[in-house]
This record gives C-alpha cells, structure tokens and sequence, in this order.
C-alpha cells in the first residue's frame, strides 16, 4: 500500500521533473533514494529495483546476486550457502511477497541486470518509463 502510494506520488510529480529535467533531478533524487532504500531494505543502487516483486527483499545482496529464485545451495535453516550466517535472500523474498497484495509477481521472471544503471535512480526511471506508457495510452485513445 505504501509503496503503490509513493509511486502514484512520484508519478503525479512527472511534470515537475519534466520541467527540471529527469537527469538534472537525478543526483538529488539518487541520495535521498539511496538513504530511504539502504536503511530500510538494503538497497544496492542497482538502477533496476524489483523490491516490489521480491516482498521487498533486495536479490542484490545475495552473494551470486540472482534475480530470479533461489540457487540451489540453500540450507535446511533457510540460510545462504556462501555467507552461512545470512538468511537466504529469496526465502525472505518468497515470505515476504506472501505479505503483498501482488504476491504472485514474485514469479515473474526478471532481465539480468543492465550494469551500466547502477548507481542510478530506479525511482525517475520507472518514473519517466510509467509517464511514457501513460501518454501513449492516452494518445492511442484520442
């Protein structure tokens, strides 16, 4: 709920950073979404969250850093095979979208990871990227 909220906010907020422009809001945008996402979620800034499909269980910091499930070296305590005292990334994602209302979108398959985003605002770009199919929807309709 919080998060659908915070995106219907940002994306209200479209003619504001259309007005400054998408990459002059980038660097102050990056910051705050670095400190909001690293202390809640441990976010890695890697350009291209899907919080919103993990049950807001960051796939970045798995040690092999898979976006799409578990490896197979899970152990019986649900920990990681690779940092033994770390629960696995995806047994938290997997409880954690069980909390979600789109709780089946943990079993959408994700693209790898485009590393030339990292350290960009995912924020702006679903942004810009949600504006984009919202204009072409209406124009489509007009």
């Amino acid at each position: 709920m919080v998060y659908t909220r915070f995106s219907s906010l940002f994306l209200a907020l479209h003619p504001f950073w259309s007005a400054v422009g998408y990459a002059r809001a980038e660097k102050p945008v990056k910051f705050v979404e670095r400190q909001v996402k690293g202390l809640m979620f441990d976010c890695r800034m890697c350009g291209q969250c899907i919080l919103s499909s993990t049950g807001m269980s960051c796939p970045m910091n798995c040690p092999k850093q898979l976006r799409n499930g578990p490896c197979g070296g899970v152990r019986a305590n649900g920990n990681c095979e690779v940092e033994p005292d770390m629960p696995c990334v995806w047994v938290k994602a997997w409880e954690g979208a069980q909390a979600m209302r789109n709780r089946q979108a943990i079993l959408d398959v994700q693209k790898p990871v485009d590393q030339s985003l990292r350290e960009s605002s995912a924020w702006l770009r679903v942004t810009a990227q949600a504006a984009r199919e919202r204009e072409n929807l209406r124009s489509s309709t007009a």
